[in-house]
């Protein structure tokens, strides 16, 4: 997309969250609809599951939402060749175009943005965009970023170019850094990336150079990068005279406590934005302020809760429909009160996946960190699960968890390697880790939720 076309695509789509309920859910149904139909029409799966819970074609345009059947990720993975709508898109062919090239080749078959996120069995699961798809959730991440601020404050930063750093996993298909990468070359602005592998003396080499506007990236990470600031590592005005100015700081791929948000509002002095996304629609919602909860964006994606479980049915995808998909996220829906400007759904109470980063220590007292996110990807054949727990400032263990009649000995031998890699080049070589493997990694009693670190020994309130 260029410029232009970009500028006058976000102001349409900002106006519908100008549009009263009644219009905006006139607007959601027309699309739902629409993709009822092409999901009956084009998706051998869908079919099938429709007419299995006894729905006909005659009633795609009558029958709410909830009497559809729903779909987990177990099933996306079991059934992916015939629930996706065109031909020649398969799994195998995806996975193989994700082992084989590189993160620069944006698009499988020279047309589809695929995303990876982990999946079960030491299989990732893959969300596969058109790129009208793609073009459409580009548009709702610039609104997301650029949200609260008017039409004239908009063209004022972009005609600046704006200096945007990205903070987070970046070395694969990971969504929010494809998504980033493409939405800032849209809107003309200088990028850096920043993964969360590399050594802390870089990013301050790299960020004192850059002289980033606009930070990107997970709040763990961003954390990270404020406590340079307020160490002085780093020249950011609000915390060293003569330093550069943070105009929007966006807050992505884990929650934002309440704390961590004072915490990064106080360091760069400007209100974070929270934007809230996933693989399977990368554009969900945004936040500004916290009183006034999250606001899901109702033109782009239907949230339903029921029994406690959240769906998602994403109403711009029709490469591969997702309709009723279950994710783990948990919230509680609140409608707008009268007079409110904007009428999408408020997400209050959004829970999501919320780790320790695990802190290590050398013998001359310096600190490096691993973030979660770097070491949550694992992919071995007959790998489960796993968990990390950090037993002293310089060691932690793997507890992993294998399929049955899994080769232990080739587990750990991988693991180890690729532990090896990750620990290298982020100069921890001095590190001691080790694989203990387990019958079962069960969840935390109290939550109901399985955390990727636990029991973690040593912590540290920065770099």
């Amino acid at each position: 997309m260029n410029y232009f076309k970009i500028f006058i695509n976000l102001y349409r789509l900002r106006r519908q969250a100008k549009l009263s309920a009644a219009q905006l859910k006139k607007l959601q149904d027309k699309k739902l609809r629409r993709l009822l139909h092409a999901a009956w029409e084009r998706s051998a799966y869908y079919r099938r599951a429709f007419e299995k819970a006894g729905i006909s074609k005659g009633q795609l345009d009558a029958l709410p939402l909830s009497s559809f059947p729903t779909l987990d990720k177990k099933a996306l993975l079991e059934h992916f060749d015939e629930l996706v709508t065109e031909d020649g898109l398969t799994q195998e062919g995806i996975r193989a175009f994700d082992a084989q090239a590189g993160a620069d080749q944006k698009t499988y078959q020279g047309k589809y943005h695929v995303v990876h996120s982990s999946g079960s069995a030491g299989k990732p699961g893959y969300f596969v965009y058109d790129e009208k798809a793609w073009g459409h959730m580009l548009l709702g991440i610039i609104r997301a970023a650029l949200w609260g601020m008017s039409m004239p404050q908009i063209l004022g930063l972009l005609m600046r170019r704006p200096r945007i750093v990205y903070i987070a996993a970046t070395d694969g298909r990971y969504g929010g850094a494809m998504a980033v990468g493409d939405g800032i070359d849209g809107v003309g602005a200088s990028q850096m990336y920043l993964d969360i592998n590399t050594p802390l003396e870089e990013w301050v080499k790299r960020l004192n150079e850059f002289r980033p506007n606009i930070v990107i990236g997970y709040p763990s990470a961003v954390k990270i990068m404020a406590e340079l600031a307020e160490q002085g590592q780093i020249k950011v005005s609000a915390c060293a005279p003569g330093g550069w100015k943070i105009d929007r700081v966006i807050s992505c791929g884990e929650p934002l406590g309440a704390n961590l948000r004072d915490y990064l509002e106080r360091i760069f002095g400007t209100q974070p934005v929270n934007f809230y996304g996933a693989s399977e629609s990368l554009a969900l919602g945004v936040e500004t302020d916290p009183r006034e909860g999250m606001a899901l964006f109702d033109d782009m994606n239907v949230i339903e809760i029921e029994d406690g479980k959240m769906y998602l049915t994403c109403l711009y995808n029709f490469t591969q429909p997702l309709i009723r998909y279950q994710l783990t996220d948990s919230l509680t829906l609140e409608r707008p009160g009268e007079g409110e400007p904007c009428s999408f759904t408020r997400a209050a109470g959004l829970l999501g996946r919320d780790e320790d980063i695990l802190w290590f220590e050398d013998g001359r007292g310096r600190r490096e960190f691993l973030h979660p996110l770097a070491i949550e990807g694992f992919c071995v054949e007959g790998l489960k699960d796993y968990q990390f727990r950090q037993t002293a400032k310089d060691a932690f263990e793997m507890y992993v968890e294998t399929a049955k009649g899994a080769r232990e000995d080739f587990i750990r031998r991988e693991l180890l390697r690729m532990m090896g890699e990750i620990l290298a080049e982020k100069n921890l070589g001095y590190v001691r880790f080790r694989v203990r493997f387990v019958e079962e990694i069960l969840p935390d009693k109290g939550t109901g939720k399985k955390t990727l670190i636990i029991s973690a020994f040593f912590t540290a309130s920065g770099p």
